[in-house]
């Protein structure tokens, strides 16, 4: 009876909100998905109405990123069904997530869809039966219906020259529907060649994707590397005709840990900054002849005389052996383990959250105020958690490099001067507080990261120093730039510059009046570095104080470039 208990206590649940619709939406994921043999019929049945009406509230790719986390449990047929006949990234997802016996497998893959089914061909774990039953039912998937009788073909029509076109990144499909709408440009491929009694051109064992004309002849192009070109929002544009049926449109700087092209975090920050890449490395998920590691050198490059941003050139190729690895993205083993167990760890607390509101909110009826009141308690202890939760989950995404900060303008100075004046309310009355250098100036630092992005890492820097700062204790801090990039220099509070390395775990664990996270000064400086890294910056400790750098907007880097130019200049000519 635990199963049946615990679904028709998730089911009493009301989701009043965003957030708690998301919650009950995954905690019905996970209990229908293993639901044993013998359950309870009528609660499953209620359990599948309340997830397609949650559904109906809540994105495909969020529902999508719920069935892909790790720990997800999908072992049962009608759920896997369920999802199956949903919109292609809830499908995608869960033909990947799924894990069914070889017997479930035989009922269930000849009632997919077809583009389910077509996604499930690419997994390599399923059983060998499985797979020979997908590739007997493939020859009748890719293979077009026939003309009505008494059909007659129009007739040829010459083709016009078009201009080539250039797709806005805010417009560009995202990549398990780019890869649907390729399984069906294949197969009207398929189809053409069939007519025409013509045979695939084989691939060669190692194809080189590329990322820029370079004006070869078409022999030469056929013969020697290939090159490519990539649109603004980092998409190949142009692969070699062995290739482009798998490579073209695949995004390079998506960020996501479920994208099929994993990049560094260093090379994530240089294309949202449109700085070039040097021997930069990208592991690809896809076709054998596409997948493993690929090594990137490109250039920006920008187009009409406005001088606009038109994207990259360059050319991807396998790294030569016994190349290092540098900058590849982090082994993500340990990051999938931390991943899993916060996962475990979320579920029990997020459980806890919700029965504590229930009974504060008294919806099953009147309950003592004593009672209320250690429920609120117990709901605020838990949001708490959750948050660190979070924040944990955030540090390990970016160190591996599978999340990347929201691009947008930002004015430093006015963060730092807006964040000094909410800590001052607390460090006053204890006569500390920072001592901003410069402070007559109102020239704008304007950042290449968003406004958000931007206050919550300068939030996470000073209120934790702030929170180690004794009483009567400033801290001078100091505002610069150099050239492309603008710098925060704050000093250590004694309690902290003593530490070698204050990013370490043997900074002290609680702060005194401010608390900037659950895990102590370190964890959240640590943070705040992965965060600056991520930016395209940096958090580095200098003796007995910590400097952060972010880039500046690339109009005013350039500005400062030229002005740096134009002294030099004149440098040399009174010289």
């Amino acid at each position: 009876m635990q199963f049946d208990d615990r679904l028709a206590t998730v089911l009493r649940m009301q989701a009043g909100n965003e957030r708690s619709a998301h919650t009950q939406y995954r905690q019905l994921l996970d209990l229908a998905g293993s639901a044993p043999e013998g359950a309870d019929d009528a609660l499953l049945k209620q359990a599948y109405a309340r997830l397609e009406e949650l559904g109906e509230a809540i994105d495909p790719r969020q529902r999508a990123a719920m069935i892909r986390e790790p720990g997800m449990r999908l072992r049962n047929l009608e759920l896997v069904d369920f999802l199956a006949n949903q919109e292609l990234p809830v499908a995608a997802a869960t033909m990947a997530a799924a894990r069914l016996s070889e017997a479930q497998w035989d009922v269930l893959i000849p009632t997919l869809p077809v583009p389910a089914r077509a996604l499930l061909r690419h997994r390599k774990n399923l059983p060998p039966r499985t797979g020979r039953l997908l590739a007997r039912l493939g020859v009748g998937d890719l293979v077009l219906p026939e003309p009505p009788e008494g059909y007659i073909p129009p007739a040829p029509v010459e083709a016009a020259a078009l201009p080539p076109m250039e797709l806005d990144p805010a417009l560009a499909l995202d990549e398990e529907a780019s890869e649907g709408i390729r399984a069906i440009v294949r197969r009207i491929e398929a189809f053409q060649r069939a007519r025409r009694h013509e045979t695939p051109p084989s691939a060669p064992e190692a194809p080189r994707l590329p990322l820029g004309e370079q004006g070869e002849d078409s022999t030469r192009r056929a013969a020697g590397p290939s090159h490519s070109g990539a649109a603004a929002a980092a998409r190949i544009a142009w692969a070699a005709p062995s290739s482009a049926p798998r490579a073209a449109g695949m995004v390079l700087a998506a960020g996501q840990p479920e994208a099929p092209v994993q990049a560094g975090a260093r090379m994530l920050a240089a294309i949202r900054h449109r700085q070039p890449l040097r021997a930069e490395r990208v592991s690809i998920v896809g076709a054998p002849d596409i997948a493993g590691e690929w090594q990137i050198d490109a250039a920006p490059y920008f187009s009409g005389p406005n001088g606009r941003f038109a994207g990259y050139r360059g050319r991807m190729r396998r790294p030569a052996g016994g190349e290092a690895s540098a900058t590849s993205p982090a082994d993500d083993g340990q990051g999938d383990r931390i991943r899993v167990i916060l996962h475990e760890l979320r579920t029990p607390v997020n459980a806890i959250q919700g029965f504590a509101e229930i009974i504060q909110q008294q919806m099953f009826g009147p309950t003592p105020n004593e009672y209320r009141a250690l429920a609120a308690s117990i709901a605020g202890d838990a949001a708490r958690m959750l948050a660190g939760f979070d924040e944990l989950d955030r540090l390990v995404k970016l160190e591996a490099g599978a999340l990347e900060l929201e691009e947008g303008s930002a004015d430093l100075r006015a963060i730092v001067f807006a964040t000094i004046g909410q800590l001052d309310t607390v460090l006053k009355p204890r006569s500390a507080g920072f001592d901003l250098a410069g402070a007559q100036g109102h020239e704008a630092f304007e950042i290449s990261v968003s406004r958000e992005e931007a206050e919550k890492l300068v939030w996470r820097l000073l209120a934790t120093l702030a929170g180690a700062t004794a009483p009567g204790e400033a801290l001078a801090i100091a505002l610069a730039e150099d050239n492309a990039l603008a710098g925060l220099r704050i000093e250590l509070p004694a309690a902290l510059a003593n530490y070698a390395d204050v990013f370490s775990g043997a900074t002290p664990a609680h702060l005194q009046t401010v608390n900037a996270g659950m895990f102590g000064a370190s964890f959240t400086l640590r943070l705040a570095r992965a965060e600056a890294r991520a930016a395209g910056g940096d958090l580095v400790q200098q003796d007995d104080a910590l400097a952060l750098t972010l880039p500046l907007e690339l109009g005013i880097a350039q500005d400062n470039a030229n002005k740096d130019m134009d002294l030099d200049n004149r440098i040399a000519e009174t010289g």
